[in-house]
C-alpha cells in the first residue's frame, strides 16, 4: 500500500510530466487561457492517458514482447492513443458540444500529445505489474491536469492585471511556467 501511495505522489508532484519531463507543453500552453477549457482538457487527458497506459501495457507485455516485435512499440502505442482520442471526440461532441467547440484543435492534438505517449512508454519500461501501470498512468494524468489547472488559474488572474507590454502574452506565460516548475521542484526528495 505504501508503494502505491509513493507511486501516486511521485507521479503527481515529484515527477510531474509537465514540469520534470517537459512533456505535453503544447496543450499546456495552448489550452490554459480559460479555466473551464483547462478542466475539460484535463478530464479528456485523464481518460485517454489512463486507458492508453493500461492498453499499451497489455499490448507490450502480451503481444510485442512474446512475438519479439518490440520495434513496433511506438506505432502500436500511437494507434491505441489515436483510437482513444477519436472515441473521446465522438463522446464529447454528443455530451458536451460547448466544451468540444472550446477545445477546438487541441482535442485532436491529444493524439500527438507526447505526455500520453511518454507515460505509456514509461509505464511499460519501469513498472512490473499491470496495476502499477494503471495507477501510474492515472496519477500522471492527474499531475498533468493539476499543472494545467493551476497554470490556467494564474493566466486568468493575469487577464485583470497590468502586465508590462514587453511581457504580455506568451512571455509572461513562459515565466509563470518556469516559476511553477521551480515550485514543483520543492517536492523532490519526497519520493524517488
Amino acid at each position: 500500500m505504501n508503494e502505491i501511495f509513493l507511486l501516486i505522489v511521485g507521479a503527481i508532484f515529484v515527477n510531474n510530466v509537465v514540469f520534470t519531463k517537459f512533456l505535453g507543453i503544447c496543450p499546456y500552453m495552448g489550452v490554459s487561457r480559460k479555466l473551464d477549457t483547462a478542466l475539460g482538457m484535463s478530464m479528456a487527458v485523464v481518460f485517454v492517458m489512463t486507458l492508453a497506459g493500461s492498453i499499451t501495457y497489455i499490448i507490450q507485455k502480451y503481444v510485442l514482447i512474446p512475438l519479439d516485435i518490440t520495434y513496433l512499440q511506438t506505432i502500436a502505442f500511437i494507434l491505441v492513443i489515436a483510437s482513444l482520442v477519436q472515441f473521446v471526440e465522438i463522446v464529447m461532441k454528443k455530451v458536451a458540444p460547448a466544451l468540444f467547440k472550446a477545445l477546438g484543435i487541441f482535442l485532436p492534438l491529444i493524439t500527438t500529445n507526447c505526455a500520453i505517449l511518454g507515460v505509456a512508454i514509461l509505464a511499460t519500461q519501469k513498472l512490473d505489474t499491470f496495476v502499477y501501470a494503471v495507477i501510474f498512468s492515472f496519477a500522471s494524468a492527474l499531475g498533468f491536469g493539476l499543472a494545467l489547472v493551476i497554470f490556467s488559474g494564474i493566466r486568468e488572474a493575469l487577464e485583470n492585471r497590468e502586465v508590462p507590454k514587453v511581457f504580455a502574452g506568451s512571455p509572461i506565460a513562459l515565466i509563470i511556467a518556469g516559476i511553477l516548475a521551480m515550485a514543483f521542484m520543492g517536492f523532490s526528495g519526497m519520493v524517488k
